[in-house]
C-alpha cells in the first residue's frame, strides 16, 4: 500500500481488541518515532509506554479517552532539550517541542498502521495532572497520547472519518 493509500485509510480507533502488541512491531513503531525529524535534530521527544495493569489504572485517571487500548503511548518533550528562538516577535519563549513530539508521534502512527495496528490520538487531558499521576522528570512536558491495538472485529470507523474539506481550504498562494 503506498503511503497516501495508508494515510486515507488510517482512522481513529475505539474498539481496541485486548490482544498485546508484539515486541517487535513495538520496535518498529518506537523506532518510526525516533528517527522523526526535529529542530535541529535535538530529538527532545520522549515516550513513555503505559502498558500494565497499574499504569493503565493511572491513565484511567487522567484520561477517559483510552477506550480500553492494550498500549497507550504518552508522548512528550523534554524542555532541556528542545530548540529555541529567542527572536520570534510573535511567540514569546517560542520552542519547538510540541511539533518535534507531534511529528514523531504521528509517524508512530502510520508506522503502527502500516503493520495492521490502530490508533487513537488523544489530548483529552490534564497535564499538570498526567505529570504528577506519573511522577514524570522535571521538565518533561506531555504533548499528547497514541493508544494503540488491533481492532475488534466489530470496529469501523466513525462517520466524521470520512467528512473532508476540499483541498482549496488548506491550500493558498502567497
Amino acid at each position: 500500500m503506498d503511503f497516501l493509500e495508508l494515510a486515507k485509510n488510517r482512522y481513529s480507533e475505539r474498539y481496541f481488541d485486548p490482544k498485546p502488541i508484539g515486541q517487535g512491531k513495538l520496535d518498529r513503531i518506537l523506532e518510526a518515532g525516533r528517527v522523526a525529524p526535529t529542530a535541529c535534530n535535538y530529538q527532545p521527544q520522549r515516550f513513555f509506554l503505559i502498558r500494565s495493569e497499574g499504569a493503565r489504572e493511572k491513565l484511567r485517571t487522567v484520561t477517559r479517552f483510552h477506550f480500553n487500548a492494550p498500549l497507550v503511548i504518552l508522548v512528550c518533550y523534554d524542555l532541556g532539550t528542545v530548540w529555541t528562538n529567542p527572536n520570534d516577535r510573535l511567540y514569546d519563549a517560542y520552542n519547538s517541542g510540541e511539533q518535534d513530539a507531534s511529528i514523531a508521534a504521528t509517524s508512530m502512527m502510520f508506522a503502527a498502521e502500516e503493520q495492521g495496528i490502530h490508533t487513537l490520538w488523544i489530548r483529552g487531558f490534564d497535564s499538570k495532572s498526567v505529570v504528577d499521576v506519573f511522577d514524570l522528570p522535571e521538565g518533561t512536558v506531555p504533548v499528547m497520547m497514541l493508544a494503540m491495538g488491533y481492532p475488534r472485529d466489530d470496529a469501523k470507523p466513525s462517520a466524521w472519518h470520512f467528512m473532508r474539506n476540499p483541498i482549496s481550504d488548506f491550500v493558498m498562494e502567497l
